[in-house]
């Protein structure tokens, strides 16, 4: 044994200072190496669908219900099963339903805490007792502990049982421990919850998730191109910035942004409203399908108003990074000088195309990107704003702590768009500051940039640089987050040719459904094998024209369906999710959630269906995965350091 070795055993040894405590740690870890590994759930692209989100976040993508029916099977009717499975989902709301109709609660109390018992049960049987302690809320901890480990059909227990239940009830604490034990089944079922891209935009409630999964047990977040967006609007890039007001804009989705983030967004309107006073601002009328609210005519007009004021802001913003960063290769994204403002036409290279929108108060054809010194103080003002939410601030440093550019994780690779590729199927080399980078090499440095970002020096030019490549991940060509030649946002809202509006994408969206190419980019981060997948989100699965949300052969896993009611005219469906458990795969498809309210009351759970079941090579332990490995290696050094006891090369330290 190297001097080395026996350095850092003596390091271990503190923790364990005889042999037998060694001995007691190496029983206990391969114990739990042999234990089932423990479920994981995954979710993309919930933009700020919070109600669908949390329905989902508690149901486990239907976990828990598979659970009722395992531990009830034929015993409780349907009704009796979708009223259990809701009182798991909202137990405080389910009781006080439960409190209107029922009259004999005390029947009632002692029925249903069996029954929760018996699926938290089932839920903790995959877990040593140490880690279902750990989970379980302290003021009842013994309690349930107790409950847990007994069955109740020996009879010399059955009235210890129905003994604890009955104090229970009768010391009037009935309903916070229902509550306690039913959030303590939603938490065994799921052991690690990933989020694979784009908790932001479109949706009514993106602050509300936020706030959901920093109570969350563990979970991890791929970020995706519109969390890029927020990202960088919290950390100082104006273009973010405006994009993010703009899209509240487009949808009437602004509670996010006022309520939720305390953006005031006052200035904005008053400026609006003097400078569009009589433009009917037709082309910037919201999307009201996915509104937050029913707004009334003015307030629509209105927002109108916010929501062209804002995108000329954004264009001449954008206009300002694509000047400071030739590499980026954007100058096709300057479009206003392009303008004929005389005739109202603008000259592409495609051709010469009618503005569908020709009143711009603000823009000087001379200079038509400089802003007017109303829209500098716009800019300043919300700017102010981004940076001073407390709220906002505590979600960037959310996202920064439990983010990633990219995730290895049980022999799956997350990530949530594309890795940019050559047509002959090559990884691409993309230029990121002076260098370039191809593969996981590219998607390290644009982390490294993220990071930078957020905690370089202030008024540094590593700092400068890294908060514009933020806007540039969001639209950039060879943006891992958004692969696309480019972002047609102007021809979109002021060209009605709409062959001027395509975006076209990148190799990878081409090629991603070959099972070679899935291999090679797993293999670029490390992963071989049968068992081993990418789990992508981005780009909707269009399930109403036949679209599969599995490719390349079983390795590629497709989980946006469409969280979002914007994409759900076009996909069919309200999403797909992943659940993988010791057995393998379970792809989840997911039909539109109806609101929280109709759960509790009509017990209505979300339609959701396995479309794709795939079994793993062998039942998957602990030790399978990527902590099993790091506790092969912690037994590993034990049983050198219990050798080391025996041999004398360390002495016990007697107590």
């Amino acid at each position: 044994m190297s001097k080395h070795e026996l350095d850092y055993l003596e390091l271990l040894s503190e923790s364990f200072p005889t042999a037998t405590e060694v001995a007691t740690e190496i029983i206990n870890l391969e114990a739990i190496l042999n234990l089932p590994k423990g479920t994981e759930h995954f979710l993309a692209d919930i933009h700020g669908e919070y109600e669908a989100f949390i329905h989902v976040l508690k149901n486990a993508s239907g976990s828990i219900q598979r659970k009722v029916d395992e531990v009830f099977g034929g015993q409780l009717r349907l009704n009796q099963k979708k009223e259990l499975c809701t009182l798991i989902y909202y137990p405080r709301e389910k009781l006080e339903l439960v409190k209107q109709s029922d009259e004999k609660m005390e029947d009632w109390y002692m029925v249903t805490l069996n029954q929760l018992i018996k699926v938290c049960q089932k839920a903790a049987e995959k877990y040593t007792r140490s880690k279902v302690r750990k989970t379980l809320p302290p003021k009842y901890s013994y309690i349930i502990q107790e409950l847990l480990h007994e069955d109740g059909i020996n009879p010399n227990k059955s009235a210890y049982i129905s003994s604890i239940f009955t104090s229970i009830i009768s010391t009037g604490c009935a309903d916070d421990f229902i509550v306690a034990i039913s959030e303590t089944i939603q938490r065994l079922v799921i052991d690690h919850l990933h989020i694979v891209g784009d908790v932001f935009d479109r949706g009514p409630g993106a602050h509300i998730i936020m706030d959901a999964l920093m109570q969350y047990h563990h979970f991890d977040i791929q970020w995706g191109n519109h969390d890029m967006l927020w990202m960088g609007a919290a950390v100082g890039n104006a273009s973010c910035m405006a994009n993010v007001v703009r899209i509240a804009l487009r949808y009437a989705n602004l509670d996010t942004l006022e309520n939720g983030y305390g953006i005031n967004l006052l200035p904005l309107a008053r400026f609006a409203m003097d400078t569009y006073a009589n433009d009917p601002c037709t082309v910037f009328k919201p999307k009201l399908a996915q509104a937050d609210q029913t707004y009334d005519d003015k307030s629509v007009y209105l927002i109108s108003q916010m929501h062209k004021a804002i995108a000329i802001i954004q264009f001449k913003l954008e206009h300002q990074i694509i000047a400071r960063h030739p590499e980026y290769k954007m100058e096709n994204r300057d479009l206003f000088h392009l303008v004929n403002f005389a005739d109202g036409t603008i000259s592409l290279p495609s051709g010469v195309y009618p503005m569908l929108d020709k009143h711009f108060p603000t823009v000087d054809p001379a200079d038509p990107y400089a802003l007017t010194n109303q829209e500098q103080y716009i800019v300043d003002r919300l700017m102010s704003s981004f940076l001073h939410s407390e709220k906002l601030q505590k979600h960037l440093q959310c996202l920064y702590r439990n983010g990633s550019m990219y995730l290895t994780y049980n022999m799956n690779l997350l990530y949530h768009a594309s890795i940019p590729l050559n047509k002959d199927k090559s990884l691409k080399k993309v230029r990121v500051g002076d260098k370039t980078y191809a593969g996981r090499a590219l998607l390290d440095k644009v982390e490294e940039m993220i990071r930078a970002a957020y905690v370089a020096p202030e008024q540094s030019e590593q700092r400068s640089e890294a908060v514009d490549y933020m806007w540039y991940l969001w639209c950039g060509p060879d943006s891992p987050l958004f692969d696309k030649a480019m972002m047609t946002t102007f021809e979109r809202y002021f060209i009605e040719d709409k062959t001027t509006h395509h975006e076209e994408k990148g190799y990878y969206y081409i090629y991603r459904q070959e099972k070679a190419v899935c291999e090679m980019i797993l293999k670029e981060f490390g992963l071989e094998g049968p068992d081993t997948h990418i789990i992508n989100g981005h780009v909707p699965v269009k399930a109403k024209k036949g679209e599969l949300p599995i490719g390349a052969e079983g390795k590629l896993m497709l989980i946006d369906g469409g969280f979002s009611r914007a994409y759900q005219s076009s996909t069919g469906i309200a999403g797909y999710t992943l659940i993988f458990n010791s057995q393998g795969l379970h792809l989840v498809q997911h039909e539109p959630f109806s609101s929280t309210r109709k759960a509790i009351e009509e017990m209505e759970d979300i339609k959701s269906i396995t479309v794709v079941r795939e079994f793993t090579s062998h039942r998957m332990l602990v030790k399978d995965t990527d902590n099993g490995r790091v506790l092969c290696k912690q037994v590993e050094n034990l049983k050198k350091l219990h050798e080391a006891y025996n041999y004398g090369l360390i002495k016990e330290r007697r107590k």
